[in-house]
């Protein structure tokens, strides 16, 4: 059995990994690159960066190296993460009464082998008010997010009216993909 090591500090996909049962580490190189080239598809471009981090990272022998970047996709347009409070409203009002994707890529890696892949979740939310948009804002921070914001968070609880696939991938993390991947890896 390989150790694995989780190379991201967000403390969902700390919580999503160890809801599988596995012992892992948490090892984080600061400051790596999260741009992309253009003309990669939606799908891509979570995948582009999960390796990009991976490749980061020296791997041992006995190690299985997990990364993964989320981004937020709404008329083929990424959300990354809010800079700030009014570029948090601008998607939350953009994300308002409409649906989007949330796109989810993952790098397995070990000393002699790689896999990535995506997992694609459909959310719809419902039209949101300036007071509901301004409250999330102001007592979640959702500056770390991806879309500006956190199903398992308040926004989710009123605000998601549907969700088409894996609701754990919307957290940041697609878990029964990555259980199925392991198995073969470990």
């Amino acid at each position: 059995m390989k150790k694995i090591i989780l190379a991201s500090k967000s403390p969902r996909r700390k919580e999503l990994l160890a809801g599988l049962g596995y012992e892992f580490e948490v090892r984080v190189i600061p400051g790596i690159d999260e741009s992309y080239p253009e003309g990669l598809t939606m799908e891509e471009i979570p995948q582009y960066i999960a390796h990009e981090k991976a490749s980061a990272y020296d791997v041992g022998e006995d190690e299985l190296l997990l990364t993964a970047d989320t981004v937020v996709v709404l008329d083929q347009e990424v959300l990354g993460k809010p800079h700030d409070e009014a570029d948090a409203a601008r998607m939350l009002h953009e994300l308002s009464g409409r649906t989007h994707h949330v796109i989810t890529g993952v790098c397995l890696k070990t000393s002699s082998a790689q896999r990535r892949f995506s997992v694609t979740t459909e959310v719809t939310f419902k039209t949101l008010t300036d007071e509901e948009i301004n409250y999330y804002i102001s007592h979640y921070r959702p500056f770390d997010k991806a879309g500006a914001y956190g199903i398992q968070e308040w926004i989710g609880y009123i605000g998601v009216t549907g969700i088409r696939g894996s609701y754990f991938n919307v957290m940041g993390l697609p878990v029964q993909r990555i259980y199925q991947e392991l198995q073969g890896m470990l």
